[in-house]
């Protein structure tokens, strides 16, 4: 959706230029006219042959097994990852909603919790965090701060913490990846990242930051060297990092007090030793 409206938006820019310079060319003659494509339209459509998916056959999971991994009208393979996200959406949901109870911060969750979940999957494609995507999770992240906290889960947090959340996060990464360019002259990560870490702080505070960026970083460090070893991968091609800061951040969310007040009582434990 984003590639077919920036090709739209390109288009215009050239004709534009074109029409400033007095130039005519295919792009004045043929206006691009592309056709209608968001969540709603088109139909779902097999990738290898194009035949429009039925309702039966767009149930999560279940039509993929019926179907044998396989398209019912050419038989192309069905890639598994399909089935892996949904199956992995429904327990991540699932167990948000124990987690939470039948309160309302539960639906707010889940919101958090599927987009976290779609902005993994394109970072792991196009290395992007669209910003359609990490803003509405920052004015919502502060908008809920609003709402009073729940005793029972500790959320939403105070607007004091979601305020100095969101903008340490942003201004964090900012600032490593400004030092990181001074001094290699390359750029370590891109602008999507201080705005979901910014996102991730207006909606945990400013107190999570510090354990979502641990786990991230320790995590994309053990990965990324497990593929240069095990896969020779080589160490200059980029790893995206939205995929660790988002698991990093659910976690945050689900269980982030507990995991603060156990390393506190590991670390008061250690020092009395």
């Amino acid at each position: 959706m984003l590639e077919r409206e920036w090709q739209t938006q390109a288009d215009e820019i050239l004709r534009e230029k074109q029409g400033d310079v007095g130039q005519k060319s295919d792009l004045q003659a043929k206006p691009s006219a592309q056709p209608k494509y968001n969540l709603v339209v088109p139909r779902s459509g097999c990738p290898s042959c194009g035949a429009m998916i039925t309702a039966a056959q767009n149930i999560p999971v279940i039509s993929y097994l019926l179907l044998k991994g396989k398209c019912a009208s050419c038989g192309a393979r069905i890639s598994a990852r399909y089935p892996i996200v949904e199956l992995g959406t429904a327990i991540l949901s699932a167990l948000v909603a124990w987690k939470f109870g039948f309160v309302w911060y539960t639906a707010a969750a889940l919101v958090l919790t599927w987009t976290l979940i779609a902005l993994t999957g394109i970072d792991i494609d196009h290395q992007l965090l669209p910003d359609n995507m990490t803003l509405p999770l920052v004015w919502l992240g502060l908008l809920l701060s609003l709402a009073a906290t729940i005793p029972e889960i500790g959320l939403p947090v105070d607007p004091r913490s979601s305020i100095i959340g969101a903008v340490a996060g942003y201004l964090s990464l900012w600032s490593v990846y400004h030092a990181f360019r001074l001094l290699t002259g390359k750029e370590g990560m891109g602008y999507g990242d201080f705005k979901l870490f910014a996102a991730l702080g207006a909606w945990l505070g400013w107190q999570m930051l510090l354990p979502i960026i641990l786990m991230a970083a320790f995590t994309g460090a053990v990965i990324g060297i497990l593929m240069i070893v095990v896969r020779g991968r080589d160490r200059n091609v980029p790893i995206p990092f939205g995929p660790y800061l988002a698991a990093a951040g659910w976690i945050a969310l689900l269980w982030g007090d507990e995991l603060v007040s156990s390393y506190l009582h590991f670390a008061g434990v250690s020092s009395m030793r």
